[in-house]
């Protein structure tokens, strides 16, 4: 049977990232240009700086993607690339480049979801793993069923801060900057979990739904009242504190969700899904519950063009093909075509 060789591209925020894939599992080549350093200095993403940042490098990067697995452009069946959900001018800059490639060499086009992206990272180190299974998208704040390779059926999803909204926001408000997951995993792990008590969002209509800004509220609200009267805040306690919340409650509607639905695979994927405290407490709720447990390495947790080659590959199997009226949709909602 012959390989199919994919070019995946990927440019949806602040890492300008190409890709190639073998046959969906097998990633030759993963390089990724990131900005942080450059957005670092702002304390966000700026959206302009990143476009035009994506324009200055993305045809090196996927020059680098092509040396390293040893093919070229003739070598391709089909090209990949992130369409949405992202920033509108960075997305523009990755789906222009794989048109032109993709007409240029006369190659199908294929337009991949940026969270179906985050679930098929899951596949590359799990030879095992197959649909159906639970996937936290952490960053995302869906917690869904992966049906079939590009199918979800979604249980719960974020009301307002994803998680890692709120983590970013916590990070800038106790000081530690962008970007603010690692940073607050990071002194957390100095601090005391049981410190402090923050509330964890509750919703009563839907049990998988997540509700961040409760938290986030509370937190701020907690270095207000230590500022106005005086006192001192022990950040790695606030840290721990804070994450502590969170993370009980990413894996409690997990764990109600896979009893009630009868999962017994669990996944994790996102930018989050690197987060130490979030895998320790998973890889232990589900060794308690006898459920086999999988997550990405930290490296295809974070936006990357891998696994946008897998997820590539198998909406290409499928027969998905995109016209080259294809276009950013900066809001592209999970399952939407």
């Amino acid at each position: 049977m012959k390989d199919t060789f994919i070019l995946a591209i990927e440019s949806s925020c602040d890492e300008t990232a190409a890709s190639v894939v073998k046959n969906g599992r097998t990633i030759l080549s993963n390089v990724i240009s990131s900005q942080i350093a450059l957005h670092t200095l702002y304390g966000g993403v700026v959206p302009e700086i990143a476009s035009r940042k994506h324009i200055e490098k993305i045809n090196q990067v996927i020059e680098e993607a092509l040396s390293e697995a040893n093919v070229t452009l003739d070598d391709l069946d089909a090209i990949g690339v992130t369409y949405g959900p992202g920033l509108v001018g960075a997305l523009l800059v990755g789906v222009a480049e794989a048109k032109a490639i993709a007409y240029a060499k006369k190659l199908p086009l294929v337009g991949v979801h940026h969270i179906e992206g985050h679930v098929s990272a899951n596949y590359i180190e799990h030879p095992d793993l197959e649909p159906p299974f639970l996937c936290l998208i952490v960053s995302g704040g869906h917690l869904v069923i992966v049906k079939d390779y590009g199918e979800f059926e979604i249980l719960g999803r974020t009301r307002d801060d994803a998680a890692g909204e709120a983590f970013d926001k916590v990070a800038r408000a106790i000081g530690l900057g962008y970007p603010g997951g690692p940073k607050v995993d990071k002194l957390a792990r100095e601090g005391n979990p049981d410190a402090i008590v923050f509330p964890k969002g509750k919703l009563g209509d839907c049990p998988y739904d997540f509700s961040f800004s409760g938290v986030k509220s509370a937190v701020l609200n907690y270095i207000n009242n230590a500022q106005m009267k005086g006192e001192e805040i022990n950040r790695a306690d606030l840290a721990a504190s804070f994450q502590k919340s969170v993370v009980d409650v990413l894996v409690e509607h997990t764990m109600l969700a896979a009893k009630d639905y009868h999962m017994d695979k669990i996944a994790i994927a996102g930018g989050v899904a690197s987060n130490g405290a979030l895998r320790e407490a998973m890889t232990k709720a589900c060794e308690k519950r006898g459920y086999k447990f999988y997550r990405p390495s930290p490296i295809f947790c974070t936006d990357n063009a891998a696994m946008i080659g897998v997820a590539a590959y198998y909406e290409y199997i499928k027969g998905t093909r995109h016209g080259w009226d294809l276009n950013a949709v900066p809001n592209l909602k999970l399952g939407e075509r």
